[in-house]
């Protein structure tokens, strides 16, 4: 049973947001509290894992015709649409209410906010547009937010907003990779796909210079500190060259350790 659990919270992707949220707390000047901190990595972390299963209850049609996700456990018939609900809600609920217990109102309501954009605005519209990404990678930009609220900040600070857009840039490079290497799946499940890959793969390099001149503004305006600021400065220097070489099989791996990486730099900053 722990194996369909698993393919159902893919609990590698779910903490990944909640490092991504950590960045945000970490990111604010307030002293840091084992306490907020472990509740902040463990709410969004559950509700990542929540919408997660509930996404697949969504999708398993699609899921059906994908050889990378007809292994998932609805397709499977390990669980039933009902039972992967319960769960998903289960994880939903527990993660909102750590996230209250540790931060108020405002974290809480932002992991609903960014639930509901995932749940009810991009998982139908991928299935009509390849543009569905501008707006699905919203959500993933939400976590830092919610990290800089629970720790005492105001929403609407230039530091959080300068977070929250570095990570909505990651994550365009980052899903065109990974579509590329599915493409056939897509294809077979009907998901839109842009009628140019040439067009796409010009729009890709673009984007993904936007994200090394973004990474490289967070040090410039001071959002992290001078101690961690060198070291900071150094890791954003792969991308350019990668960039530069157009180089996807190096590009992929890195940016899958850019959130991590960029939480251990504010990390450092705090030494």
């Amino acid at each position: 049973m722990i194996a369909p659990l698993v393919r159902l919270f893919r609990p590698r992707l779910a903490f990944l947001n909640g490092v991504a949220a950590v960045s945000g707390y970490l990111l604010h000047p307030a002293g840091v509290q084992a306490l907020p901190l472990g509740a902040l990595l463990g709410g969004v972390t559950l509700l990542a894992a929540g919408g997660s299963a509930i996404n697949q209850v969504l999708e398993r049609d699609l899921d059906r015709r994908m050889v990378r996700t007809r292994r998932r456990p609805l397709p499977q018939g390990d669980l039933t649409p009902r039972s992967a609900t319960a769960l998903g809600a289960a994880a939903v609920a527990g993660g909102l209410s750590l996230l209250a217990a540790a931060g108020g109102l405002l974290p809480p309501l932002f992991g609903i906010a960014a639930l509901l954009w995932y749940l009810a605005v991009y998982t139908p519209l991928k299935r009509r547009t390849s543009l569905a990404l501008a707006a699905g990678a919203v959500c993933g930009a939400v976590p830092p937010l919610i990290g800089w609220c629970l720790a005492g900040g105001s929403p609407t600070d230039y530091r959080a907003m300068f977070l929250t857009g570095l990570l909505y840039l990651w994550q365009i490079p980052h899903f065109w990779l990974f579509r590329r290497r599915h493409v056939a799946d897509y294809r077979a499940a009907g998901i839109p796909l842009p009628c140019s890959p040439a067009g796409e793969d010009g729009l890709m390099w673009l984007w993904m210079a936007a994200l090394t001149a973004a990474a490289m503004l967070l040090p410039a305006f001071g959002i992290i500190g001078r101690p961690a600021a060198l070291w900071y400065a150094l890791f954003p220097l792969p991308l350019a060259v990668i960039a530069l070489a157009r180089s996807e099989r190096l590009l992929f791996p890195y940016l899958n350790l850019f959130p991590l990486l960029v939480t251990a730099a504010l990390s450092l900053g705090r030494c």
